[in-house]
Order: structure tokens, then sequence, then C-alpha cells
């Protein structure tokens, strides 16, 4: 090893180190509680679509849930805080803890807990936005997104491809569900007596969020098939949709009830689950 890689390899091993310490553990772990929090809240919303109420089933209308309260404000920066927490230590487990790891492993890292950095990353910044007063509907941000993605030279296929992979993701969820693929997340439970509520907790969240995705996913495809942007409305969107179909209130109270459970389930994770 050349005494540059050498020099690399001792600074990789000291920020990995920093990072690995009580404070962003705690932060992380308070980003896995905002986001059970926004499960939740988001589960309620859809429930009451169901009944015919307003709202936005999806993180923005959480969160503008969130900020209607008196402590808004505080209550919103202490979410940034989290989130960006939480990020930051997906990234470091997507880059530095993966560094040990065997190189197909550390790639499928790599994808994973990437993915989640910039997940956790765009939730922190929606915080920061409704902070300092900026404020939009999702649906109009998605429908947007779809119209610049549309008039680019490759929009078909590129929409398509979004479609698919928000689907995909969904897929994931729901055979992670149903394969009890988060039990390594909680080891602690094992054959224990709260381990199987915790394992229907996990079941029914992930499957639920997983359909949620697939729907969403679908309007981006439909959008794109029909070269009609406007119908690419994101979760939001694809849950109303429901609401217009004969047995879709009751999906939209299932759907609903399944967030909270995952909300539940993400709190369960945040405060025992292995990090």
């Amino acid at each position: 090893m050349s005494d540059a890689e050498s020099t690399i390899s001792e600074a990789a091993d000291a920020v990995e180190e920093a990072s690995d310490t009580r404070a962003l553990d705690v932060v992380a772990r308070s980003g896995f509680a905002v986001m059970a929090l926004l499960h939740m809240i988001v589960g309620a919303i859809a429930i009451a679509l169901a009944f015919g109420q307003p709202g936005q089933a999806e993180a923005t209308g959480a969160i503008e849930q969130l900020a209607a309260n008196p402590w808004g404000p505080a209550v919103l920066w202490s979410c940034v805080v989290a989130c960006t927490g939480l990020a930051l230590w997906q990234l470091s487990e997507a880059t530095l803890r993966a560094r040990p790891l065997p190189r197909a492993k550390r790639l499928g890292k790599l994808i994973s807990s990437g993915f989640l950095f910039l997940a956790y990353g765009s939730v922190g910044l929606s915080f920061a936005g409704f902070a300092v007063g900026l404020r939009g509907d999702s649906g109009d941000t998605t429908r947007d997104f779809s119209t610049a993605v549309l008039n680019t030279p490759a929009g078909l296929p590129l929409l398509v491809a979004v479609g698919l992979t928000v689907m995909g993701v969904g897929v994931y969820f729901v055979v992670k569900g149903l394969r009890r693929g988060f039990k390594e997340e909680l080891s602690r439970f094992e054959g224990r007596r709260r381990g199987k509520l915790v394992d229907s907790l996990g079941v029914t969240g992930h499957v639920a969020k997983g359909i949620a995705l697939n729907l969403a996913g679908m309007l981006f495809v439909i959008a794109a098939a029909k070269r009609t942007p406007q119908e690419s409305t994101g979760l939001d969107g694809s849950l109303k949709a429901l609401r217009d179909h004969p047995f879709g209130p009751y999906l939209l109270v299932a759907i609903g009830a399944g967030f909270i459970c995952y909300g539940i389930f993400a709190l369960v994770r945040a405060r025992f689950g292995r990090m």
C-alpha cells in the first residue's frame, strides 16, 4: 500500500470512528422516531380520507399537521436535526462502515443505504422548508416533476423507469414484510411474547407501505403511457384515487391502519433496534 493510500485509509478510519459516537446514535434514533411519527400521521390522514375528510396523505401533509401546533417552529427544527442525523448515519452505513464487507454486499449496502440517505435527507429538507415558510402541495410538485421529465428527449422511458423504481421499492417492502426481513433489526425480541406483536406490526406495516408505493409508482407509469403528467400525483393522489372505486374506502382504511402499524414498529425500532 502506497503512502497516499495509507493516509486515505487512516483518514477514513478516523472519520468512521468519529461517526460511531453516542451523539450520532441518539440523533439517528430520534430520526427514526420522527419517521415513525410521520407514518402514523399519514395513516390517520388516509383513514380520514376514506370518510371524506380533507388532507394530504403523504409526508408533506404530515409535516403540515406537525407545524400547526403552538410549538410548531421548535418541533420542525428539531425534526430537521433528527432527519439530518439519520441521513448522515445512513451515509456512513453506505460508505465508511461498509468497507469491511465483501464486494457484493458492499455494493448492496451502498445502494440501499445510499437511497435511504437521499430519502431521509429530502424529508429533512421538507421540514426545513416548512420551518422557513416554504410550503407547497405535494401533488403539484409531483405533476411538475412528471411534466418536466416528459418534456425531455428521453422523457417517456425515463418516467416509466421512475414509476417502475417506485414500484420496485414497494415490492421490496412487501417481500421484506412477508419474509420478516426486519427481524434482524430487532433480534432482542426473538422468542419473547412481545416478539409476536412486533412481528405482526412489522409484517402489516411493511406490506401496507409496499402496496401504497406500488399504487404511487403505477401512476407514474400510467402518466407516461398516456402522456398525461397531471395523472401523476404521488402517494397522496394514488390514495385519493381509491375513493372512486367500490371497495376503495375499505382499502384506504386498511392501508391507513397499516401505516400506523408501520409507525409503531418504527418507534420500537428507534428505541431498541440495532444501530
